[in-house]
């Protein structure tokens, strides 16, 4: 088992980095396209994860009023810390030297969230190595956009091409140790599995819903928003095949 997390722990971390980096190398304009097509896929497989792996696995292993309580909860946690986030690049936004720090910002941020993802990862793993795949995969999709998002922030905050790619890649190496203390940490409290796979399943459909889907409502045209509907359907179709096949 603990082979299967180290494996897709790397997975979901250096992975994502590789594409992210094969990113780069397409032209600009080339790069527009594509991304809103891998959130509009991110988003489903977010979704997906969270509603038909996460909190059914939960519902079985806890009382539904306390699951669904901590879902609740982590929804509001992660509102309040975005807001700090969003409070704190505001304030830094007035200050000279401001895009510099908010590299170093987005690296610290970036590593804290690839720590939690391995922790998710090792939770689903534990409740199901079904889950375990496709709580990995649904980590892939929406890192991706994330990681190329995350390199044109450090590019223009002044980081030469290598030393971005560099840093990111040992901010994404977080998700390791995370997966791994979590492994034997989770080992010990089986009790604390379903409400650490709620918080994820919150953290799963906040991202979602709070961070990805209002920057696809900015493309309004039919023909997106139909592109848009069948990419978000087709990533929860994904985690559906990986799940009911399990």
């Amino acid at each position: 088992m603990l082979l299967w997390i180290i494996g897709f722990a790397l997975l979901g971390s250096i992975g994502a980095i590789a594409v992210a980096a094969l990113f780069l190398l397409f032209p600009e304009g080339i790069r527009r396209v594509l991304i809103p097509h891998l959130v509009s896929y991110a988003t489903g497989t977010l979704l997906g994860a969270a509603f038909l792996g996460m909190i059914p696995a939960g519902l079985k292993q806890a009382p539904a009023n306390l699951v669904m309580t901590t879902i609740l909860a982590g929804m509001i946690l992660f509102f309040v810390l975005e807001k700090l986030v969003l409070w704190r690049h505001h304030h830094d936004s007035h200050e000279r030297g401001a895009k510099k720090r908010s590299g170093s910002l987005i690296l610290i941020g970036d590593a804290f969230h690839n720590f939690v993802d391995g922790i998710v990862i090792t939770a689903a793993f534990l409740t199901s190595i079904p889950l375990g795949m496709t709580t990995a995969l649904a980590v892939i999709a929406h890192e991706i956009p994330q990681e190329v998002g995350d390199f044109a922030i450090l590019l223009d905050s002044g980081y030469e091409r290598k030393k971005a790619l560099f840093l990111n890649s040992l901010s994404a190496a977080a998700t390791l140790p995370g997966a791994v203390m979590a492994y034997f940490w989770l080992g010990e409290m089986h009790d604390a599995t379903p409400y650490i796979l709620a918080l994820s399943a919150a953290s799963f459909i906040y991202v979602a819903t709070a961070d990805m889907i209002p920057g696809l409502h900015q493309q309004v045209t039919p023909a997106a928003s139909l592109r848009q509907i069948l990419l978000l359907l087709m990533g929860i179709g994904t985690i559906a095949l990986f799940h009911f096949r399990g």
